[in-house]
């Protein structure tokens, strides 16, 4: 029998742009002050696009289980120094190679899931960054919330919004993401197609004052551009999306006269990150926030190359991947 030193896992090496393969490695020890977690899944984010296509910055074959960061599993071993974490206990973790079946994270990066949860998937950072955009959005009771872009996170943050007394407007492009938005509770949705025509509606909607909050959710120029125009007087935009395909343009001078709060709502400090991920365990297990409709689609760790090109071109009726460790599916749930 190998000793732990020699213990091995799978992991998935993304070896080029847009193709992963799966490999036997050395299985990772904890150090000092870390937990190793044997993983059941992770989530599926729309950030490792840019790796899975190609960018001149990145160098391939990336690192075992690179780009994997919305893990969650069972706590498997424990380094020196640590104490209060239990070997055996459901966790959501932030760690950073979580496309394996088992990673290391610094201990006070976990987060428990309590038995209510059940065995069900359980994205933490992703569902983290949800409830910090909730957060810093300030959403008051009776307000109307535009969120544009009903994906994953625009959906999240419907249930939680309608749930808190305000109005949501869900504008989104295809009409299964329209039907999700209807689903998890908006008030009204509108078609992201012609950009006056949306700030007509929105405009009608809101009898002339557009909205107090505006949630931009997809990273891309022209919801961006959008989202400025359907934000009210003294409101605050909140960027949400992951712009991450080069500089914007942007009409500050809307921005000025109108008063606006531009929020960007990413967080890179982990024990706010962490955070997020206690705050949306409780949401879930409150049942302000349900996964069952956001999480639509499931792969084997030996599909991972099928969940990103998934990710990237999102076909109809995807909101949110994941890849679980022990199980392989056709992707859809």
């Amino acid at each position: 029998m190998p000793s732990e030193s020699q213990a091995t896992m799978r992991a998935a090496v993304l070896v080029e742009p847009g193709r992963f393969e799966v490999r036997e490695v050395a299985r990772p020890q904890p150090g000092a002050g870390e937990v190793r977690v044997r993983l059941q899944g992770s989530g599926v984010c729309a950030s490792n696009i840019p790796a899975f296509e190609g960018r001149e910055w990145f160098s391939y074959p990336m690192p075992p289980g690179d780009l994997g960061h919305e893990g969650w599993g069972v706590v498997d071993a424990v380094g020196e120094g640590v104490a209060g974490i239990r070997v055996g206990e459901r966790v959501a973790a932030l760690s950073f190679k979580a496309y394996a079946e088992y990673d290391v994270a610094a201990a006070d990066q976990l987060v428990a899931l309590p038995e209510p949860l059940g065995d069900a998937p359980f994205p933490g950072e992703a569902l983290g960054c949800v409830m910090n955009i909730l957060r810093r959005a300030d959403v008051q009771p009776g307000q109307t919330v535009a969120i544009v872009g009903v994906g994953f996170l625009g959906a999240a943050l419907t249930q939680l919004i309608t749930g808190m007394g305000a109005r949501v407007i869900g504008i989104s492009r295809s009409d299964s993401s329209l039907q999700l938005a209807k689903d998890c509770g908006a008030w009204q949705t509108v078609a992201m197609h012609d950009h006056w025509e949306i700030i007509e509606k929105v405009k009608a909607l809101t009898d002339g004052a557009f909205c107090e909050r505006v949630i931009e959710a997809t990273g891309k120029p022209w919801p961006l551009d959008l989202a400025g125009e359907l934000t009210g007087f003294g409101g605050k935009l909140v960027i949400a999306g992951f712009h991450q395909d080069g500089l914007r343009s942007v009409n500050v001078q809307l921005w000025n006269w109108r008063g606006i709060d531009v929020i960007n709502a990413h967080e890179r400090d982990p024990q706010v990150a962490v955070e997020g991920v206690r705050q949306a365990v409780r949401a879930v297990a409150e049942g302000r926030l349900s996964l069952a409709p956001l999480i639509t689609h499931t792969w084997g760790l030996a599909d991972i190359t099928a969940a990103l090109a998934a990710v990237k071109d999102r076909p109809s009726g995807f909101t949110k991947g994941v890849v679980l460790m022990e199980e392989a599916t056709d992707g859809a749930r």
